[in-house]
């Protein structure tokens, strides 16, 4: 996955705190529910800077702000990053430390795959954009007229049905144009089709080479007020989780071929010299482990010693996790969650060079 989402995180000068919080409400009262386990969770933090525990409890109890789960970075009296959780976190954590206590947020939230889904018909489509943020819908549409073809014959049917089929791929060419903009603008992975079978097939002969290559067909989904979008989500859903699993046995399959770093000192290295292209994490690690961490965002390391002898004067310990999530967002590099058993160790990298 990309890190992109939490790397302003790193520019604010901790500590920091952490909060997962399960925001479930599970009746009339659960705006008190929730708000009895935020001050449970904030007993948790007695000597943290009460501006930056106000500034988390302003979030919290917002109305505005509800959601099964929540994950909150503060420092310096200010929210840094907070992110609904589309579940009751997996465990609440209140915690105040030199880095932020990402992993948990990411590992939930899973691999966030950029795509496209894309419901056409003869006047165009839907599309949804889904990256970072929020998912961007867009109706797509050139010309409303001729669209249906018709049975009357005489000597202007040839011309009137050639002009409804020019129509069509008109608003193909438009639809087109946007989805390969739009696959080239967020780095889409994935563009999940559906749609009446003409539309989709006009799509796919003007789309550029680079979203064609991405293109899976959805069984189902359809325009329309009163089209059902469950199914083509379920059939989208169903592509991306494909996608993840086919992208997870290449990153394993690759592992060890190529440059690689294996196992946490060699890892930590491979970051501080901002050679690893993909960060690989147990998705059951043996150990939580310690770090020690600079400043800068690649200072890390198993010995602090190690540390000063790349310039840091006064390294600190933290959580492994934490100085490996923050090495990887501020160098570019993608983190993956792949099963132990595959891996061999908790971490380990792909590595650019």
């Amino acid at each position: 996955m990309r890190l992109d989402a939490i790397r302003s995180l790193y520019e604010q000068p901790g500590p920091f705190v952490s909060v997962y919080l399960d925001a479930s409400r599970s009746n009339e009262r659960g705006a008190e529910q929730v708000a009895l386990r935020w001050r449970d969770l904030r007993t948790h933090l007695a000597g943290t800077d009460d501006t930056t525990l106000d500034a988390i409890e302003a979030r919290v109890l917002s109305p505005a702000e509800a959601a099964p789960g929540r994950a909150i970075f503060a420092a310096g009296g200010r929210v840094l990053h907070d992110e609904a959780l589309a579940a009751p976190p997996r465990r609440e954590i209140a915690r105040s430390s030199p880095l932020p206590h990402v992993m948990p947020l990411l590992a939930q939230r899973g691999e966030t795959v950029p795509h496209l889904r894309v419901i056409a018909d003869h006047t165009g489509a839907d599309v949804v954009v889904v990256a970072a943020g929020s998912p961007r819908h867009t109706a797509v549409h050139a010309a409303d007229w001729p669209l249906t073809k018709t049975a009357q014959g005489g000597w202007s049917q040839k011309r009137y049905e050639r002009s409804v089929e020019e129509t069509w791929e008109r608003n193909a060419v438009v639809v087109a144009e946007t989805v390969d903009e739009e696959v080239r603008r967020i780095g889409a992975e994935l563009v999940v089709v559906a749609g009446e079978p003409k539309s989709r097939a006009l799509l796919c002969d003007h789309l550029g080479t680079g979203a064609a290559d991405r293109v899976v067909m959805a069984e189902h989904g359809s325009r329309g007020n009163g089209a059902d979008p469950e199914p083509f989500d379920e059939d989208a859903e169903a592509a991306i989780e494909t996608w993840v699993e086919r992208r997870r046995s290449e990153l394993v399959e690759h592992y060890g071929e190529g440059p690689s770093a294996i196992g946490l000192r060699e890892t930590a290295q491979a970051l501080r010299e901002g050679r690893v292209d993909t960060l690989l994490v147990a998705d059951e690690p043996s150990a939580d482990g310690l770090m020690w961490v600079g400043p800068q965002g690649a200072q890390l390391a198993l010995d602090g010693d190690e540390l000063r002898q790349w310039g840091v004067a006064d390294p600190v310990r933290d959580r492994a996790d934490a100085a490996l999530a923050r090495a990887a967002a501020t160098t570019d590099a993608d983190l993956w969650f792949v099963r132990r058993d595959s891996l061999g160790t908790d971490v380990a990298a792909l590595l650019r060079y």
